[in-house]
């Protein structure tokens, strides 16, 4: 597996902790930035990382921002994307068996490092069902081409 990670100033400290977390677990990664606490604009970070998803140069990505609401926006607006902001470990993995979410997002401001590596965790370890679940996903993919 190799994934795209990326954070504006505000999700820079949690995805220093994220790729610590993917070296751990011997997942590549590529990082796209930033890597300052000075102000930038997270779409910046997001679409690169969306992109790189979405033409299959990496399996997954995963944002950080202040909140990972910006992130996620931006994310979602680049084709074949299905970026879930998360905060919760049961809603990591439940976007990933259910929703097949290739980019996860998660907010600094909101939980802490340790919660975040978690999420990660749980995220990138958790493979999709499929099955009942298909028909919905597809549909999405349906609407978008």
């Amino acid at each position: 597996m190799k994934v795209a990670i990326g954070s504006d100033h505000g999700g820079v400290n949690i995805k220093e902790e994220i790729k610590q977390q993917m070296e751990e677990m011997g997942i590549e990664f590529d990082d796209v930035g930033c890597e300052c606490d000075t102000s930038v604009d997270y779409p910046d970070y997001a679409i690169p990382v969306a992109e790189k998803v979405a033409k299959g140069e990496v399996d997954r990505g995963i944002l950080v921002c202040g909140t990972g609401i910006g992130m996620s926006i931006a994310a979602n607006k680049v084709k074949g994307i299905r970026c879930a902001l998360v905060h919760d470990t049961f809603s990591a993995k439940a976007t990933r068996e259910h929703n097949n979410s290739n980019v996860l997002a998660m907010g600094e401001r909101v939980i802490g490092a340790g919660l975040a590596r978690e999420i990660a965790k749980i995220w990138l370890e958790t493979e999709y069902e499929g099955g009942r679940h298909e028909r919905r996903v597809s549909k999405i993919t349906e609407y978008e081409a």
